[in-house]
């Protein structure tokens, strides 16, 4: 039979736990709107420039065009954006970016190509460990979790074009959470180079316009492109943020409900506990005094 001690100790425990959960659900609950206004705001913009950038690649020339347009013909070596948390206790949010990049890896790899990863975020890397050792290509960590600033997505977008540039890589993908709603997040894999042609974005009115540029094409393509990368990189970092404080939020009120029903379970069996000690020394006192 469990000792009297030993359960109110673990009652105690369980208790300053759930204070703790029940603490760190409220905070995220209070962060969580503003991060997701700041998620929702952003998507028309993104948008607007993701349906423009796949108009001009579905009728580029891809022998004339940008590489950061249309990509490269020839694919050696593929750079993985990985966006995930810089902490934890957030269920499943790290574990779901960690599975599909290594599934992408893989599938990448199977195709004979190489692979480079930027990490953005701490708590996927880790899960991954050793598997990243000699593919990562820059890792900052720091951006999430808080305020987003738009700087931070212009200085991985600035390093992910010279890597290009300098041909470090071929072609960009980028995975990341996307919010949903406060008790769902979608995993999300696009591609940044070459740009993302999707149908309903290349029909959405632009791939039937005709354009008069003014200044000339390439330098309105050359200022045009390397925002569009910031762009989806600071949405992507939006709704990764936003993604992540509903997660805690969703895991913390979890956990604090667990507690509770753990701290009712261990009373139980300390009330009961305590009674069959009672009902024992009665017992043992009664036959005392029968014995004299």
């Amino acid at each position: 039979m469990p000792n009297l001690k030993d359960l109110k100790t673990r009652i105690n425990s369980v208790s300053s736990t759930q204070k703790i959960t029940s603490a760190m659900k409220m905070v995220a609950a209070a962060k969580l709107r503003r991060a997701q206004e700041a998620a929702e705001s952003g998507r028309p913009y993104a948008a607007r420039m993701r349906s423009v950038i796949a108009s001009l690649a579905a009728k580029a020339d891809k022998n004339s065009a940008s590489p950061l347009l249309v990509g490269r013909e020839n694919v050696k070596t593929h750079l993985l954006v990985m966006m995930s948390a810089d902490k934890g206790l957030c269920g499943g949010f790290n574990g779901s970016i960690a599975r599909l990049a290594r599934q992408e890896i893989s599938r990448l790899e199977s195709e004979g190509k190489k692979v480079q990863v930027y990490v953005v975020g701490r708590k996927a890397a880790d899960s991954l460990g050793s598997e990243l050792a000699d593919k990562t290509f820059a890792r900052i960590e720091g951006v999430q979790g808080g305020v987003i600033d738009y700087a931070n997505a212009a200085d991985i977008a600035d390093k992910i074009i010279s890597g290009f540039e300098d041909g470090s890589f071929d072609s960009v993908s980028m995975v990341y959470n996307q919010f949903v709603n406060a008790i769902s997040q979608k995993v999300t894999h696009t591609s940044l180079i070459p740009a993302e042609v999707d149908a309903s974005d290349a029909d959405s009115g632009e791939a039937g316009s005709f354009y008069d540029y003014e200044p000339e094409e390439a330098e309105i393509l050359g200022a045009l492109l390397p925002r569009n990368l910031s762009t989806q990189i600071f949405s992507a970092l939006l709704e990764s943020s936003a993604a992540e404080l509903a997660a805690r939020m969703t895991a913390m009120d979890n956990a604090t409900r667990n507690a509770g029903d753990m701290i009712d379970r261990l009373t139980l069996v300390y009330n009961r506990t305590r009674q069959a000690n009672i009902t024992k020394e009665l017992i043992e006192i009664i036959s005392g005094a029968e014995a004299l």
